[in-house]
Order: structure tokens, then sequence, then C-alpha cells
């Protein structure tokens, strides 16, 4: 197996093609991507043995912004026959992985590849068996062993291959299953819950979504975004110029204020979150958020960057560099992590999180 298979949002195929010929560039792998407009997926084939290998174990999947999910991948099985749709399967997968701990048996997230997922959900029970007798499965799900992929691209054609628990995404198809709340003000709400999920560890959520903290949404009409911070039981400071929903206001935990989220100061400056989901140029928002880090008014930030229509990587990449540089020349150290979220479309999600402490040789406001 030499080739990389990575999900992505159908249309940004390119986009995605473009961050993994980079990021393994860096690694020392070379290779070329294949790739097929719409198809809501790409091949990054390497020249040398093995580096498939180092790709998916050495590149950190969370640094990719593009990417839904990464999985080493042989060649493509086509015209499977159907009196017999396991044997090739598990054919391929003898000798790649063994005592595997799940199996995901997907498609690509487009309309015409969806209609083989009541095919995909059929064939997954005896698969799983017969894969289990072979020993390439264990008995039981384990979340520390690899997951064995079967991804269809079409009736009979697919590709198989497996990823690595700790460096992979955890939700079927690289996609987390999220249901509308229905007193939510707008579906934009999901994209902060999508956030949530993506970038703050299960384990964490207690401790950095905790009920009774500060935050601020910039932007907030008519309180989508609100809405996730409401129902986790903060205090919001709502900015926007426009209506807030009626319901969140009769919360008591929502404080409208009527003023331009680019000029807004914060009355208190020890906020624990700022979201932001204004539609506005990138580099306008890009340093707006570095502000509010540099200033100290929010410990983690979660915003939206608007894509343009062309160079939507080279865009995102430069804007996080400015973020970053800007940081750096203040001795603030942060964690960053961007996502185009399946909610999202034509933009992509950024989580940074400030750490209180210098960068070396440098002085941080609040350690003085």
């Amino acid at each position: 197996m030499n080739k990389v298979l990575l999900y992505c949002r159908q249309g940004f195929e390119k986009e995605c093609a473009a961050e993994i010929t980079a990021k393994a560039a860096e690694l020392g792998v070379l290779g070329f991507a294949r790739v097929k407009e719409q198809a809501g997926y790409l091949l990054f084939e390497c020249y040398q043995p093995q580096e498939a290998e180092k790709l998916i174990s050495e590149l950190p999947f969370s640094s990719l912004i593009f990417a839904r999910q990464m999985v080493l991948v042989g060649e493509l099985l086509r015209d499977l026959p159907p009196e017999d749709r396991i044997s090739p399967i598990a054919g391929m997968l003898q000798g790649a992985v063994e005592k595997a701990g799940d199996l995901r048996v997907e498609v690509p997230d487009t309309n015409e590849a969806k209609e083989l997922l009541k095919f995909c959900r059929k064939l997954t029970v005896p698969l799983r068996a017969a894969l289990r007798q072979q020993g390439v499965l264990l008995n039981y799900e384990s979340s520390k062993r690899p997951v064995v992929h079967v991804f269809f691209i079409a009736p009979g054609t697919c590709y198989v291959g497996y990823s690595l628990t700790q460096n992979n995404s955890p939700f079927f198809m690289g996609i987390p299953r999220l249901k509308f709340p229905a007193d939510a003000p707008s579906r934009s709400t999901l994209k902060l819950e999508e956030a949530f999920h993506v970038f703050i560890p299960a384990d964490e959520w207690d401790e950095r979504l905790a009920s009774g903290m500060r935050a601020v949404d910039l932007g907030a009409c008519p309180g989508g975004w609100t809405y996730q911070l409401v129902k986790r039981s903060m205090w919001v400071d709502a900015v926007d110029n426009g209506p807030m929903a009626p319901s969140l206001m009769d919360t008591g935990q929502v404080t409208h204020r009527r003023e331009d989220g680019f000029k807004y100061q914060p009355v208190r400056s020890n906020n624990d979150w700022l979201v932001c989901d204004m539609v506005e140029k990138p580099v306008r928002v890009a340093h707006l958020m570095a502000k509010w880090l540099i200033n100290g008014w929010c410990r983690e930030a979660i915003f939206n960057l608007k894509l343009p229509m062309k160079k939507r990587y080279e865009e995102v990449t430069q804007n996080l560099a400015l973020i970053a540089s800007l940081l750096e020349a203040e001795g603030i150290n942060a964690q960053y992590q961007a996502r185009q979220l399946y909610h999202d479309r034509e933009e992509v999600t950024v989580h940074i999180r400030r750490i209180w402490g210098a960068i070396p040789g440098r002085r941080d406001e609040r350690d003085r």
C-alpha cells in the first residue's frame, strides 16, 4: 500500500491536494496527488515504498485543514463480483493489517455516492464477521487499534485500507453526526458545536467548556453561536447591532451589546472564550483575533475565515501565519488548529488557545 486516501468536501479537492503535497514535502515524502474534481476525495501516491505508511504515522491529522480523513490504501478494487464481494476485500487486507479495532464501510460525501450507503450498511455486518474470522479484526471493538476502511466510490468499486486511531478522525466518513436543536435561532449553531467536538478533547469539556464561564460572541445576531454558549451555562456578551433571538435574551445569561464587533472593547478582560462568525475579509478577522489574544481579553478563540473563490489554501495559511507572527512578536505562546468543518461552506474554522506563559527569552504581560 503506497497511497494515502483523503476525504474532503466536494469541490475542495484541489485545496486538499495542495495541502497534502506541501505537508508531505515537509516530511521529506515525495509524491503526487490524483485529483478528480467534485469527487469528495483524492489520492496522494508516494514515489517510494513505505512512505505512505510514514505519512499516516508522522503527519499529524490535526494539522490538516481540508482533509476529513486520512487512510493508507492499495490499488482500487474494481468489478467486485455480486456473489462474493467480501473475499477480494479481505484479500487486500491480509498481511497489511492485523487485529484492527473497528471497521467503517464508507462513501464520499456526494449526492451520487450517498445512494450507496444503504448497500454499505448491509455489507458491514457480514464483512465484519469474515474479517474477524480471518484475524484482520479483533472480536471486539478497540479504540487502541487501527481502523479498517472500505471506501466505495461506485457500485462494486472501492479502496481498502486502514487508518491509525491515534492519528485519524474518530467519525464515520469524517463527519460528526449532529442534530439541529429545534430551539436554536439559526443553523449556524452547528458550526460551533462541531468545532467543540473537533477541537476540544471530550475529556476536557468539563474544564474548558464549564458552566459559569464568560464568553464574547462578535457578530452574534441572531444568536446561533451564542446558543451553544448559553446551552453550556456560560455568561455571554453578544456583540451586534442587529437583533438577538428573544429566547436567548429570556435566559438572563446574555448581555446584548449593540456595537460593531470590530470596534468593541470588552468590559472585562477575564473572558474564557471569544467566538466570531462575521462575514468579512479574512485578513481583517485575523488582525482582530490577534488583537484579542495579544491583549489577553480571552483564553481561547474559535472563529471563521471566509474563503475567496481562488487560492483558498494559500489564503488560509497566510492568515494563520499572520496571526502566529503577531502573537510571537508579543512573546505569546498559543496552540493552533484549523479545519474546514462539515457544517462550513466557503470558510474554514480556526481554534486558538493562548498558553499563559512566555516564549523562551520573552515575557508575557500576565507573568510580569
